[in-house]
């Protein structure tokens, strides 16, 4: 997934996140730090989001399951990657990766999983931690067969 598809789903679903979360359309500007007219332009499909807001959206309203479902889970990974194309940091709690996430490979009790919706891989624990995350299957590859050797 890349920042057009971000930005592309976010405006498709801001409406539908207001709605889910109940805000008026000024509550709602107000928390993204836009103009009602902005907001309305883009709930009317005539403008686009901006990255800027397309991220906000994502952070602010990351257990949204609307855009959960949209981006195959936490709207923010998929955002940390698109700008960072890596993650790996102190391990992540998970939900294990049993809805949108394929394993391809398994070994020592870690897995290396895909996500169904934004083709990116991770690399979690026996008990669903996250130690690594990239859009790169390599990276993701090579990073789960050191984690494996070291462990």
């Amino acid at each position: 997934m890349d920042r057009e598809q971000i930005i592309s789903i976010s405006t498709d679903k801001l409406k539908l996140v207001r709605t889910e979360n109940g805000y008026t359309q000024d509550k709602m500007a107000e928390v993204l730090g836009i103009s009602k007219k902005t907001l309305v332009q883009i709930e009317k499909q005539r403008m686009q989001c901006g990255w800027t807001t397309a991220v906000a959206l994502c952070a602010l309203f990351r257990e949204s399951s609307i855009l959960q479902n949209a981006m195959g889970g936490d709207p923010m990974e998929v955002v940390e990657l698109t700008a960072h194309d890596v993650i790996a940091r102190p391990k992540e709690k998970t939900m294990g990766g049993h809805v949108w996430w394929r394993t391809v490979q398994e070994d020592k009790g870690y897995r290396l999983q895909k996500n169904i919706l934004s083709n990116h891989y991770r690399v979690l624990d026996d008990e669903a931690y996250r130690w690594f995350s990239t859009m790169d299957r390599e990276a993701a590859t090579e990073e789960f067969a050191r984690i494996i050797l070291e462990n």
